[in-house]
């Protein structure tokens, strides 16, 4: 746990140095060793001010284990992931302004480079709910079935992964395609597209 714990310290980090999030926005996870629990960050808690004190431990059951911190109010967004991905090791919940933006502005965000396009060869979006619902929860989840990062109406997004490394890296390449599909749309071809067909590798 130790580790991961250290792991979820720099990412929170990484998020706010990159803009991804602020103050005490957006929440991070990882899956516990076992896979019957999850390390959280707590209720309140600035990322990038992150200390093991900060962390909280919930069973999938939906049961406090342990941890001095309350968790996040968002709990629930990670615990429905885990249970609808059991290849999910880490999540990874900020508030980035270019992918919101986007998609309030009525567009899908388009992978556009190779890199995009091999980490997120599918971006999924979800209506608004509230913060910290089972509705926001499970709808996020459902979404999350066959892409690895979520679009949430009005609030966020969140990104997966087997590694919090992969968790954090997906958050920051949907930013990326965010801010690309901003600047195609101004430039008044929102159309572009990722070449249908190119093979990714050799």
């Amino acid at each position: 746990m130790d580790e991961l714990v250290t792991q979820l310290v720099a990412a929170g980090r990484d998020l706010v140095a990159t803009g991804l999030t602020r103050a005490s926005s957006g929440n991070l996870s990882a899956l516990l060793p076992g896979g019957e629990s999850f390390v959280v960050t707590g209720r309140g808690t600035w990322l990038d001010r992150l200390t093991p004190a900060d962390f909280a431990v919930v069973g999938l059951d939906d049961t406090v284990r342990s941890g001095p911190a309350v968790p996040s109010t968002e709990y629930r967004l990670h615990l429905r992931t885990y249970q609808a991905r059991p290849d999910v090791r880490s999540v990874v919940h900020a508030h980035p302004r270019m992918s919101v933006l986007v998609d309030a502005l009525g567009h899908r965000i388009q992978p556009l480079t190779l890199d995009q396009i091999y980490y997120l060869p599918r971006i999924a979006r979800i209506d608004f709910f509230p913060n910290g619902s089972w509705s926001l929860a499970d709808n996020a989840a459902a979404a999350c079935a066959d892409a690895d990062a979520v679009v949430l109406a009005y609030h966020g997004s969140s990104s997966v992964g087997d590694t919090v490394e992969m968790a954090l890296r997906r958050a920051m390449v949907m930013e990326d395609a965010a801010s690309m599909t901003y600047h195609a749309i101004l430039a008044g071809r929102p159309e572009l597209r990722f070449p249908p067909g190119v093979p990714l590798s050799e």
